[in-house]
């Protein structure tokens, strides 16, 4: 990973290189890197392989994929498509890709970064190394508490994945990169199709999400289409301030003024549409949001600020209890809670069965699990509910067990959830204490 170290070193000395030589990084020791790096229980592709089965005679394998690749010979076989039922009810399509294929994006993704982590912009998180959903959440806290923000353009691109124009990609990735092999290389895994119930399907637009390669992708397009435009257009066009936070395709713009929103928000669209994406008519909104929106909108005899949703969380304009000063208080979006409930609830039913300390580990997984991530302050109600419904949930499961388990009651219940299930706290302090944008 040296030589990697070397090509990110030379792409922040100079900012306009375009490399040429980057398909003899692509080293059978790189591609053995990149199969240890893949998730090792993932589902499998349409050649039935899982992980550890393909490492049978891994290095032989390896070194037969390097020789494939660097001889032109190596072609991408289709994704597998799966469909998974989102929160509200729609269906997301995910493809897997095989393992071989997994390895190559994987080694991929580790050159073309080398390369992009000295472009990105600050404000780009999701999928970039030290940059996970709690840092962007971190800095849009501070963004609406300590900057002058009075509106906020909640935004979402419809379909952003499947949309993705593969001819605009390949004209980004040839910003920086002119080794025409790697460009290939991508542009066969963009082109390689899907399988969906064994019926191919060519790919002409998008990059199927669960890709390993996909989420660099996803950033470098926006990176051109959306972060370089509004960093541009808020320095020469905007009149007050503006801030953004995007994770992946998901972002929030912050603004000072409202006509500026307003302006920023029709050329968005327009910027949108010039590169084949649309913004999400529905779920787009401008909304009134900041330390001064709930005494305006009184003084205008309309109802309490709008609330909006970003990774997982409820934003709402609130007052510290202590003294009654501005904050933003962040709570579970109780549509996505109530649809992991049901989840959990599910599978406690398929398997009531299960031995009792199994049973109670992975419970004891979830809950930590689910703490660590929506442990954030003010949020404590939300995490004690959903520990609770866990709890009561249990609790029916093991009763349905046997006309025996029918009699188990919550004196006995309280000590082996009081042995498994560790009760919930805040893991995660203000972000104002520990970062700053």
């Amino acid at each position: 990973m040296s030589s990697l170290y070397r090509i990110r070193k030379t792409a922040k000395e100079n900012r306009t290189l375009r490399f040429n030589n980057l398909l003899h990084h692509i080293t059978p020791s790189l591609l053995k890197e990149a199969y240890e790096n893949l998730n090792k229980k993932a589902a499998r592709g349409i050649d039935g392989l899982t992980w550890h089965s393909y490492g049978n005679d891994l290095m032989e394998k390896l070194d037969r994929l390097h020789s494939d690749i660097h001889k032109g010979r190596y072609k991408p076989q289709a994704s597998k498509r799966i469909w998974l039922l989102k929160a509200d009810g729609r269906q997301r399509p995910i493809g897997i890709a095989v393992v071989e294929d997994k390895v190559v994006q994987q080694a991929l993704v580790w050159v073309i970064q080398s390369i992009y982590e000295e472009d990105f912009l600050g404000f780009s998180y999701g999928f970039r190394p030290k940059r996970h959903q709690h840092k962007a959440l971190d800095a849009l806290y501070v963004v609406l508490t300590e900057k002058r923000v009075n509106w906020v353009i909640d935004a979402d691109i419809k379909g952003f994945f499947d949309n993705i124009d593969h001819n605009w990609m390949m004209k980004f990735l040839a910003h920086r990169i002119r080794d025409k092999r790697i460009l290939l290389l991508v542009e066969k895994m963009l082109k390689a199709g899907v399988s969906d119930d064994g019926n191919w399907s060519a790919s002409e637009m998008g990059s199927p999400q669960g890709s390993v390669l996909s989420p660099l992708l996803a950033n470098i397009y926006l990176f051109y289409v959306l972060d370089l435009w509004i960093n541009k257009w808020r320095k020469q066009t905007g009149c007050g301030e503006i801030y953004i936070v995007r994770y992946a395709d998901d972002f929030v713009i912050s603004c000072e003024y409202q006509h500026d929103a307003n302006r920023l928000l029709e050329q968005l669209k327009e910027r949108m549409e010039a590169f084949n994406l649309t913004l999400h008519e529905e779920k787009t909104r401008l909304l009134e949001f900041g330390r001064h929106a709930t005494k305006n909108r009184a003084r205008q005899g309309l109802s309490k600020p709008e609330t909006f949703t970003f990774l997982g969380f409820s934003h709402i304009c609130s007052k510290l209890l202590s003294n009654g000063l501005y904050t933003v208080k962040r709570l579970t979006i109780a549509k996505k809670q109530r649809a992991k409930l049901k989840q959990i609830k599910d599978l406690l039913n398929k398997h009531k069965h299960i031995n009792l300390v199994v049973q109670g580990k992975w419970l004891k997984s979830v809950i930590t699990g689910y703490a660590n991530y929506h442990g954030v302050p003010g949020n404590i109600k939300a995490l004690s509910n959903f520990r609770g419904q866990i709890c009561k949930a249990w609790i029916k499961a093991l009763r349905r067990r046997s006309h025996k388990a029918q009699k188990l009651n919550w004196f006995k219940m309280k000590r082996i959830i009081s042995f498994f299930i560790p009760s919930v706290r805040i893991t995660h302090s203000y972000p104002n204490q520990r970062f700053y944008v």
